[in-house]
């Protein structure tokens, strides 16, 4: 079954694509990502500011790249090293180690709003996980289905489950669920 994976196209995501108004509302059919710039909210703008100055000690306006995982630590994220990588040759493409408030702030920015949409698909889940049994089940997509509307024949409903049932128990856990709905919702 999770070998299927490999050989799907985007459009074989579609059924589940259809579910990804219960995450975050209606969308457009499937298409390329160009997500919305996030926006913040003053007092997160405000606590980005703290972390920032809190690194600057000199007042210069930058920080040290390598100061970069601490900061977003203080922010409450956990950064792996090949994210602080990525993100540091994201905003210092001239290589000074140094890090604006002006790029800290778009990398906070986009690193709240994936928490954010992260944690909307999580609610999402326990929505149709309305046994608690951390996983999603045929029984429980085919409730979600008919409650939305979506006319899914079984057929259908199983070939969603084996999309996404990466490790073959014949059920969707957190984990796959948002590796699913990522690749179907545009996030």
């Amino acid at each position: 079954m999770t070998s299927q994976i490999s050989t799907l196209s985007p459009s074989s995501f579609y059924p589940w694509h259809t579910f990804c108004a219960a995450v975050n509302g209606p969308v457009p059919p499937p298409r390329k990502k160009t997500a919305p710039k996030p926006e913040l909210t003053e007092v997160q703008k405000q606590e980005i500011r703290e972390a920032f100055e809190l690194f600057d000690t000199d007042g210069s306006g930058y920080i040290d790249v390598k100061e970069l995982k601490v900061a977003m630590r203080a922010l409450g994220f956990e950064p792996k090293k090949e994210e602080i990588k990525k993100m540091t040759g994201e905003v210092d493409k001239d290589g000074t180690g140094k890090i604006s408030f002006a790029d800290f702030l778009t990398v906070m920015t986009q690193k709240m709003a994936e928490k954010d949409s992260k944690e909307e698909i999580l609610k999402a889940f326990r929505l149709f996980d309305d046994d608690e049994t951390g996983k999603i089940s045929f029984k429980n997509l085919k409730r979600v289905a008919k409650e939305l509307g979506e006319n899914l024949t079984d057929e259908e409903l199983q070939e969603m489950i084996d999309e996404a049932d990466r490790d073959g128990d014949g059920e969707v856990n957190q984990q796959e669920f948002l590796r699913i709905m990522k690749k179907t919702c545009l996030y």
